[in-house]
Formats: C-alpha cells, structure tokens, sequence
C-alpha cells in the first residue's frame, strides 16, 4: 500500500482570504511576493527565505512554492526531506555540490554552477554543500504551496528517541549519542 500526500485541488480559479467570515477585496497586492528583494550575505550560516503558503497566502490551493537560499563559503544544508513535494533548485551565484539518495541506498551527486538545475525526488533525503571560497545562492521550486521539511539531524537527534535505540542504531555508545543530541537539539523558545 503507497501513501500519496499532495495539495488537494481547488474549485475556483484561487482561494480569497476571508476577514470574520466575509470576504476580502482582492488587488494584484495579494498575488504579488516581495521578500526576495535584495539580501545581506550571512556571516556564517546557511540562510533561506521562503514563500510558501504560510509567507505568501496567495499559494493556497496553487501546489507551488518557492525558497531562495544563500550559502556562505563552506556551509550545508543538511540532509532534509521534503515529504509533500519535489525540489528544482536552480543555481543562481556561485557553484554548489548536490546529492540525494534513493530508496535503495543509492547515492546520486552532482557539482552544480550557474545556470544549472538539478531536481530532488519528492520525499527523498537530500542535501546541498558549498565546498567553494565564494558565496553561492540557488532557487528551489517546489510542487506543493506546504512541503513541509524534515531534517534529517534534528529528527533523528533531536525530537527525544531514547539514546540507547540510538546508540544500537548508529553502533556507537550513548555518550556519543549525547553529544550529538546537545549540539543538535534547538535550545528551548523563550515565552
């Protein structure tokens, strides 16, 4: 039995907002997205602005969404999944290393510059490397308006699995297992 999770389709040509039950006057303000406009390059850490449905409601019901992401010298974007969607980044500046791996275990890379593309299949783990001296910045479409991401690190690590299942899983010891916990569990939000 496959499990298929996508946009469900709409009945009209979009999805107006909707103010205390009524509806909204529409202008071409609410189709439009402007946070792409211009970037700082981080200092140090991978950076990546979204639009998909939760950034830019106009999404809702249109199975698209969009990420520009920036890549310092020698940063990763660690190996993720996007369960509800493919991914065609599109490098923009610089050069990136890129690979995904299949459900046989197979390893699929590619050493990307300006001007390519490269589509991660939706749902498998991927990841993305500038092993460059200079910054590097891609586009990622994706086919849904939510896909959702799910990293691989803080999954595993990070969300309370019981250190000894993790210790046999991985055959290390727990205290290794600790020390990946605390360096990738988020520290907790603050009220």
């Amino acid at each position: 039995m496959a499990a298929v999770a996508g946009d469900p389709d709409i009945l009209t040509d979009f999805v107006a907002p909707t103010m205390l039950g009524g509806p909204v006057n529409i202008t071409g303000d609410y189709f439009t997205f402007t946070s792409f406009r211009g970037y700082t390059m981080p200092v140090a850490a991978l950076a990546a602005t979204k639009a998909s449905m939760v950034e830019f409601p106009a999404l809702n019901g249109q199975s698209v969404s969009y990420a520009r992401l920036v890549f310092p010298p020698g940063t990763v974007n660690p190996p993720h999944t996007h369960p509800r969607a493919a991914e065609l980044l599109l490098v923009v500046d610089g050069a990136l290393s890129v690979g995904f791996i299949d459900t046989a275990g197979k390893l699929y890379t590619q050493d990307l510059t300006i001007g390519d593309m490269f589509v991660f299949p939706k749902g498998l783990v991927h990841y993305q490397n500038n092993k460059g001296a200079g910054p590097a910045v891609a586009l990622s479409a994706f086919g849904s308006a939510a896909p959702g991401i799910v990293s691989v690190p803080v999954t595993v690590f990070g969300t309370g699995v019981d250190d000894t299942v993790l210790a046999k899983s991985f055959k290390t010891d727990v205290p290794t297992v600790q020390k990946l916990k605390a360096a990738l569990t988020p520290p907790p939000k603050k009220p």
